[in-house]
């Protein structure tokens, strides 16, 4: 293990946020700086269980006490090697992922649970830093050629993984620029950019072609696609939003979340001069509890919102582990991102009603009513009917499923009962060639899934074409989110 006392000696430790009247004026990522030597003694809080229920919790496997012994020891070399060996982006996870892993911490029972995030992004900002992470072209070619539709986490995954096993692969994206939600749908101050950039730099030195603003379906059909490759892999992600189809969902003001976050994403990135959506000087109400309703909280900060609200329809969670959800399993508790410490009012068990319009037919306000849970279902509570200003309303309210319009559609590939592409054990779908991978086939799940999913599907493409036993494939289909 790492140090034998430091479970005992040393209190868990986070990075400091930049103060908030300072980080709503850019868009940066909003943590400061970790020193190493702090680092190393979070790193030496891990006790090396004899079963690492740290494991149970990462569906990519990560090897988190063998790295964090290996930061504790200084030797950070074979940390990044360590924590490459399960994880092609730990950049994005680190950034990125809400950390099953630390909930299933064993530290976690009784006290803080180790830092893990904050030691997996320092191992890799680290070997960025040090010059240790380079392109890793094969060795050879095998001739093969796989199309990979998307490119989200799943996709750039799975690509990567199969350019190292020697095929050539092209990754097709619909948007202008590569990167799927991790590009136009994550804002900068969760991840800033080059984090991205700097990987796609290294994919396309181990020889990955990326083509951009091609919609397959449209731009290449379906039968190119059959003729050109071995094999395709889907991984689009789940991008058909759910809706609230309520009185005055028309009125202009009212839109999806992913309606409003691209554009932003485009200003900060200096595409775009003007978001044609802004925030800046309105009543902006955020319907939708979860990542992506704080991503609007904390756009809508830095835009100069009035006021910005957010919805729940589930009552406010518990501040610890109810009996529902034990240790090490994901627990619903109250948690409080970087967005919501900037500011804003979060409402829970509420719903809303009714859109209304002002005399020019511009959106107001909307009627909310608070409501209870009579057996499953959210029954208004008489007499709490409320009016609540709003300029500007943004859904966010999850994701029902992949598009089915189009690509889905003319493959004809089957569709599970829950509308996503349905697939096998070894992530083919009922198309000959044809593999699935991330959300597009589980629906809306974490990046880690999303990453874990490309990685085996990759395995299973290579082992598809080649007969061999060669790429690691950390999850099969069957298994489920653990929250």
């Amino acid at each position: 293990m790492a140090d034998p006392k430091g479970f005992l000696t040393t209190e868990r430790e986070t990075p400091t946020s930049r103060p908030v009247d300072i980080r709503i004026l850019d868009w940066k990522e909003v943590y400061e700086g970790f020193p190493s030597n702090k680092l190393e003694k979070q790193a030496g809080r891990c006790m090396d269980c004899g079963i690492p229920f740290c494991h149970q919790g990462c569906p990519l496997g990560n090897l988190i006490p063998e790295w964090n012994s290996l930061v504790w020891q200084q030797d950070w070399l074979d940390a990044i090697e360590r924590l490459h060996a399960t994880n092609n982006f730990p950049e994005f996870t680190g950034t990125l992922c809400p950390a099953p892993c630390e909930t299933a911490c064993v530290l976690g029972i009784n006290d803080d649970p180790v830092t893990i995030k904050r030691v997996e992004i320092s191992i890799v900002d680290r070997a960025w830093d040090e010059g240790w992470i380079k392109p890793q072209p094969p060795e050879t070619r095998t001739g093969r050629k796989v199309a990979v539709v998307g490119s989200g986490p799943s996709g750039l995954a799975a690509a990567q993984q199969l350019t190292r096993a020697g095929h050539d692969v092209v990754v097709f994206e619909r948007a202008d620029a590569i990167g799927g939600l991790l590009r136009y749908g994550i804002p900068n101050f969760k991840m800033e950019k080059w984090r991205l950039d700097r990987r796609l730099d290294q994919m396309r030195a181990e020889g990955t072609e990326f083509r951009t603003n091609v919609d397959v379906g449209v731009d290449v059909t379906v039968e190119q696609l059959k003729s050109d490759y071995d094999a395709v892999v889907l991984a689009g992600g789940a991008t058909a939003w759910r809706d609230l189809p309520i009185t005055g969902r028309e009125i202009p003001g009212v839109y999806q979340a992913m309606e409003f976050l691209p554009p932003a994403n485009r200003v900060a990135a200096g595409t775009l001069d003007e978001t044609p959506i802004s925030a800046k000087d309105k009543h902006v109400v955020v319907i939708g509890g979860g990542d992506t309703g704080a991503d609007c909280v904390g756009t809508s900060h830095r835009q100069g919102a009035a006021s910005v609200t957010q919805l729940e329809i589930m009552p406010k969670p518990p501040q610890s582990r109810s009996d529902a959800h034990p240790w090490p399993t994901y627990p619903m508790i109250y948690r409080v991102s970087s967005a919501h410490e900037e500011g804003g009012e979060r409402l829970y068990s509420v719903n809303t009603q009714e859109f209304l319009a002002d005399d020019e037919g511009d959106l107001r306000a909307l009627k909310l009513v608070e409501v209870r849970n009579e057996g499953g279902k959210f029954v208004p509570v008489e007499g709490t009917e409320t009016e609540l200003p709003a300029q500007l309303v943004l859904l966010a309210m999850g994701f029902v499923g992949p598009q089915q319009e189009g690509l889905i559609e003319e493959l004809g590939v089957e569709l599970d009962q829950r509308g996503n592409v349905a697939r096998d054990k070894t992530f083919k779908t009922s198309v000959d060639n044809v593999f699935v991978a991330g959300d597009m086939g589980r629906g809306q799940s974490l990046i880690v899934w999303a990453i874990a999913e490309g990685r085996s599907a990759a395995a299973a493409v290579d082992a598809h074409l080649m007969s061999r036993d060669l790429l690691p494939a950390p999850i099969a289909p069957t298994d489920r989110p653990i929250s």
